[in-house]
C-alpha cells in the first residue's frame, strides 16, 4: 500500500504541479544561464541551454509513466486472449501461438526493440507500439499454463455439456479463474517497459529533444563532466526511475498476496 499511495502522489505530481506552477519545460532562461546549480528560481538548475530542470524531470515522467503502463495495457490487451484461445482450444490455436511467442521470445529484447525503433522513429507513441507488440508473449504463456488446468474442471466440463459457447465459457468460467497472475505482472511489465525506455534514451535511440523523458534526461551523465561535477542533472531522474520501479514491484508483490487465497499474511 505504501508502494501503491507513492506511485499515486508520482502520478498526480507530474500531472499537476507543471500547470500549477506554470512551469515551461522547453522554456530557457537566458538570465540564470546554462547548466546553472539549483537556486530558488530554479529548485533543480538548469540545463545545456537554460531549461529549467524540475520542469522537464516532471514533462520526462509524463512521458515515462504513459510509456511504461501503456506498454503494459497493450501486452495485457494482446497476451490475454491469445493465452486463453492458445490454453482452451488447443491445436491449431495452441501451435500457432505458442510457435509464433517462440519466435519473439528468441531475439534478444534489447536488439529488437532497438532496430523497431530506428525503423519506426524514436517517438513516445512508437515506442509505446514496440514495447506493447512485443511484450505480450509472457502474459499468453502465463494464462496459457493456467487455462490448460481450468479448462479440465469441474465447472468448465459442466458448462461444455449445458452447450454454452466457447465465448461465453472463456468470459464466465476461464479468465476469472486464469487471470489473477496477470495482475500481478501487470505493474511489473510496466516498470521493465520504463526501464527499456530509459535505456533506448540513454542510448540516443529513445525520446529526442526538446521532449523529454527520465531516461533523456539520464543521458546528460554520459558526458563526464555532468556526471562528476553536476550531480543535480541526472540524479533526480535516476532516483524517480529507481522509486517508480520499485513501486511497481512492491505493487505487484502486493497484489500477489492479496490475490493468493493460501497466503495467511506471513512470509517465510
Amino acid at each position: 500500500m505504501v508502494c501503491l499511495y507513492i506511485l499515486c502522489l508520482e502520478i498526480l505530481a507530474v500531472l499537476l504541479l507543471p500547470p500549477l506552477l506554470g512551469l515551461e519545460p522547453n522554456a530557457s532562461d537566458l538570465e540564470a544561464g546554462f547548466w546553472a546549480p539549483p537556486s530558488a528560481e530554479h529548485p533543480l538548475g538548469t540545463d545545456d541551454v537554460g531549461r529549467d530542470l524540475l520542469a522537464r524531470l516532471l514533462s520526462g515522467g509524463q512521458v515515462s509513466l504513459f510509456i511504461g503502463l501503456s506498454s503494459a495495457a497493450i501486452s495485457t490487451a494482446l497476451g490475454v486472449p491469445l493465452g486463453l484461445l492458445a490454453g482452451y482450444r488447443r491445436g491449431a490455436w495452441e501451435f500457432w501461438i505458442m510457435r509464433l511467442a517462440d519466435i519473439f521470445q528468441t531475439f534478444p529484447s534489447i536488439v529488437l526493440v532497438l532496430c523497431l525503433v530506428t525503423v519506426v522513429g524514436p517517438s513516445a507513441t512508437n515506442i509505446v507500439l514496440v514495447l506493447g507488440l512485443l511484450g505480450w508473449t509472457g502474459i499468453a504463456r502465463l494464462v496459457y499454463g493456467n487455462t490448460l488446468a481450468v479448462r479440465e474442471r469441474e465447472y468448465v466440463l459442466a458448462a461444455r455439456a449445458l452447450g454454452a459457447r466457447t465465448g461465453t465459457i472463456l468470459r464466465r468460467n476461464v479468465l476469472p479463474n486464469v487471470i489473477s497472475p496477470v495482475w500481478c505482472s501487470i505493474p511489473l511489465r510496466a516498470g521493465r517497459a520504463i526501464l527499456s525506455e530509459s535505456s533506448l534514451s540513454f542510448l540516443g535511440f529513445g525520446i529526442r529533444a526538446p521532449q523529454a523523458s527520465w531516461g533523456s534526461m539520464i543521458q546528460y551523465a554520459s558526458n563526464l563532466t555532468v556526471l562528476t561535477a553536476r550531480p543535480w542533472v541526472w540524479l533526480p531522474p535516476g532516483l524517480c526511475i529507481i522509486l517508480t520501479v520499485l513501486c511497481l514491484a512492491g505493487i505487484g508483490d502486493g497484489l500477489r498476496d492479496a490475490l493468493d487465497p493460501r497466503f495467511d499474511g506471513r512470509r517465510s
